[in-house]
């Protein structure tokens, strides 16, 4: 709980939220730069860490996260400013006139719960949400979680299977860098159609990787990499376009959750398949299968225009 809380707390919404505040120009790409850090630690970490794990036990790995965690916690103390405000400037971007963003007050969990009460009569938000959620599935539910698991399973060391982990995050920097590029230019509905319709196909394409060599994991992890959270851009982008620039990091927070529940709903489901079945086999064809409904249902994102309104925001 303490794991999924913190995690939560310090990933995408807090992402979306300081380049919502932050930058009036070039979100996309910057969304994206933060996003594709996440690929960067797991490259950094992730092969160290199976090896800890591997000869001196998993309390060690979860002692070392622990203290990179606690070492940035005065950089953020001393460095990080809530607004640009705070220094006197103005957003990236933004022109001299461009009045500041009115700021929320009141409680914040009573904020969080109107907005998700309007986002619920929004067909948008169900839309993002649900993709997000099948991203969320076939992502850290199901890649992150079980394909160490997968590969222990046609006979490829943990090591090995982590490396391949690293080694998407090697692509997943350069492709949620360029996915963040080029949605401050191209169509966000028409990106993540793709993203999710690609994401898709290589998941059904990986249960006959493992039969072919670790070359055709390579293959998979270089493909399945550049495509690994390249949705985020495009996904933070539609939701300030459907919801507010204010108020879109809330509702992407609410899309982040969902992305959440679906990475713990096929966590699950994917392992009771293993046991039920002996193999991943139906785990990775039903995940490629729901991203490619989810390919479908982007592209309804914001086709009509009749939404709920949301309450006006009190200034401070």
């Amino acid at each position: 709980m303490i794991v999924g809380t913190g995690s939560g707390a310090t990933a995408l919404v807090l992402g979306a939220t300081v380049v919502a505040r932050w930058f009036s120009a070039r979100r996309g790409l910057v969304v994206g730069i933060l996003t594709a850090s996440t690929a960067t630690g797991q490259l950094v970490f992730l092969p160290a860490l199976a090896s800890l794990a591997q000869n001196y036990g998993w309390r060690i790995v979860s002692l070392t996260v622990a203290a990179v965690a606690l070492a940035l916690l005065p950089l953020v103390a001393l460095l990080m400013r809530d607004r640009p405000e705070d220094l006197g400037l103005r957003p990236y971007g933004a022109p001299a006139d461009e009045k500041p963003a009115i700021r929320t007050r009141g409680n914040p969990v009573a904020t969080a719960l109107r907005a998700l009460r309007d986002g619920l009569r929004s067909r948008d938000f169900w839309l993002l949400a649900g993709s997000f959620f099948i991203c969320g599935a076939s992502t850290n539910g199901l890649i992150g979680t079980h394909l160490i698991a997968a590969c222990l399973d046609h006979g490829v060391s943990q090591v090995a299977g982590a490396s391949l982990l690293a080694a998407m995050g090697v692509f997943d920097l350069a492709g949620t860098t360029l996915s963040g590029w080029l949605s401050d230019r191209w169509s966000n509905r028409g990106l993540l159609a793709w993203y999710y319709a690609l994401r898709g196909l290589s998941l059904i394409y990986l249960p006959f990787a493992f039969d072919i060599s670790f070359y055709g994991l390579s293959l998979f992890a270089v493909f399945y990499g550049l495509d690994w959270i390249a949705t985020v851009p495009p996904t933070v982008r539609l939701a300030a376009k459907c919801f507010g620039t204010e108020r879109g990091p809330i509702m992407f927070g609410w899309i982040g959750a969902a992305h959440q529940l679906g990475a713990a709903l096929v966590a699950f489901i994917a392992g009771v398949l293993r046991v039920s079945f002996g193999t991943y086999l139906e785990a990775f064809m039903l995940s490629g299968l729901l991203c490619l409904i989810a390919a479908l249902m982007v592209l309804f994102i914001g086709s009509s225009r009749v939404e709920a309104a949301p309450e006006p925001l009190l200034a401070e």
